[in-house]
């Protein structure tokens, strides 16, 4: 007699956003069929007795193999960091697909899905415009129509950033297509004016990053464009809020229009602007944009992320070496101007924000999904198939230790980065084992999952996201 279910963890805690109880998860054919107290027997049975069953995270800012656009090469690839990705419990993201000088969007999209095709986890894309031409406008509905549901656009960097007219348009190009806008909010002109200023003082030591970009620059930026946003009333979402004067301003944002969120990352929730000044040239992988900020600004984080003003923690994952003409340091002094802005985070994004959350009791289980599986997949469209442990969803479920404590390496996380800023934390809970689609993709740190297992996810329509 044929079993009922393909695999069948048993005995675990699920967690869901709403609720926490003991369940069996039944899978077939790739999605959850069956939540109940005892379930029959399955091909496979795991025994999740004293662990936590969650589903797997949804990483919804990833840089993957981007051009360097005449800098540094990001380090990795979709192969690569995508097995980062599941030795950390995420099994879905949405990468970034940027726009290149003379390139059409159309031809850039077709590119990254050549390269997104060694991905180990499903995989979708936000669109990043450098260059809002009237041509680059006109061939934006029927992506977005494709499932390319999100337009990314920057205020700063010289090679990327656009206007605020331009900005406006793409606004109103995302409303009417029913895509959600994102954005890079700080005020470049402001940041130019400073740093300009720092050089003619000498003060060009890493230490002076979070200097050259106080967060009163992307308070700003956000206030302005979420008055934007509210103008034309479009989605829009603020990645990487720093801290609290930021996602301050995106709670005035929301409450004139509810249509803007705000995420912020593990990096802002663990790092202060004294780790740029740490010995030697360690300081230089600390380096990310906005700036890390101060101590106070990370519980003002934590604050928020408990009323919901942030309803998401990505990753920003953005990996530079350490070492080589495409790493970080480099030999001899090198002013903080020079410094690649990035950092490695897909593989450590779940662990950190368990432990120093739910571990260190400032959130629950349930804003833990809610934050790194939940509500990212219904804010960018991948909601019901991905976030949540439910009948039809994938069956992406991630089963954890809650009591485990480790130091962290670099080799923990599978990623091509010969550095990891996490390294040397202690952290409590960690990933066992990781389910994609049912198949077990990772076990103890190693993964099972091949390259090019992944499968596109095109994106549902934007609507008013439900977030918890």
């Amino acid at each position: 007699m044929q079993n009922r279910f393909d695999l069948v963890i048993r005995g675990g805690t699920v967690v869901t956003t709403a609720d926490v109880g003991k369940y069996d998860v039944g899978v077939r054919d790739g999605r959850i069929v069956a939540l109940a107290e005892h379930l029959g027997d399955a091909e496979r049975v795991v025994d999740a007795t004293g662990r936590l069953v969650m589903p797997g995270g949804v990483d919804t800012h990833c840089h993957i193999e981007e051009p360097p656009e005449g800098g540094p090469t990001i380090s990795g690839t979709f192969e690569t960091e995508t097995a980062s990705a599941i030795t950390g419990g995420t099994t879905s993201m949405v990468s970034f697909a940027i726009q290149e000088p003379g390139r059409s969007m159309r031809a850039v999209i077709d590119d990254y899905r050549r390269r997104a095709a060694a991905s180990r986890i499903d995989y979708g894309f936000h669109m990043i415009v450098t260059r809002a031409t009237d041509e680059l406008l006109g061939e934006l509905p029927s992506l977005i129509a494709e499932g390319n549901r999100s337009i990314k656009v920057f205020t700063t960097y010289e090679m990327f950033r656009i206007g605020d007219t331009d900005i406006v348009r793409l606004m109103e190009v995302a409303r009417d297509n029913r895509a959600l806008m994102c954005i890079h909010a700080e005020n470049d002109d402001a940041i130019r004016y400073t740093t300009e200023r720092l050089k003619r003082e000498g003060k060009t030591a890493v230490k002076y990053h979070p200097a050259s970009k106080p967060i009163e620059f992307e308070a700003e930026a956000i206030r302005r464009l979420s008055t934007y946003a509210e103008m034309v009333a479009a989605p829009a979402h603020f990645f990487h809020l720093s801290g609290g004067a930021a996602a301050d301003e995106v709670r005035r944002g929301n409450q004139r229009n509810p249509m803007i969120f705000g995420e912020t990352c593990p990096q802002y929730l663990v790092f202060t602007a004294e780790d740029l000044d740490r010995p030697g040239r360690e300081g230089e992988k600390f380096v990310f944009s906005p700036a890390p900020r101060m101590k106070h600004d990370q519980e003002e984080l934590w604050r928020h992320i408990r009323t919901g003003t942030i309803s998401i923690i990505s990753s920003d994952h953005a990996p530079f070496l350490s070492i080589g003409e495409d790493g970080k340091p480099l030999p001899g002094p090198r002013p903080f101007t020079s410094i690649p802005n990035g950092i490695p985070g897909i593989g450590a994004r779940l662990p950190l924000i368990f432990s120093e959350g739910v571990a260190k009791g400032r959130i629950s289980l349930e804003k833990f999904v809610a934050i790194t599986a939940s509500n990212p997949a219904r804010l960018f469209g991948l909601a019901p198939r991905k976030g949540s442990i439910a009948i039809g969803a994938d069956a992406d479920l991630v089963v954890w230790d809650p009591e485990e404590v480790r130091v962290v390496r670099n080799s923990d996380f599978n990623h091509a980065n010969d550095y990891s800023p996490y390294e040397g934390m202690t952290v409590q809970g960690w990933p066992q084992m990781t389910f994609v689609s049912g198949e077990l993709a990772m076990k103890e740190g190693k993964v099972l999952r091949l390259r090019g297992e992944g499968r596109y996810l095109p994106a549902a329509p934007f609507r008013m996201p439900t977030l918890s």
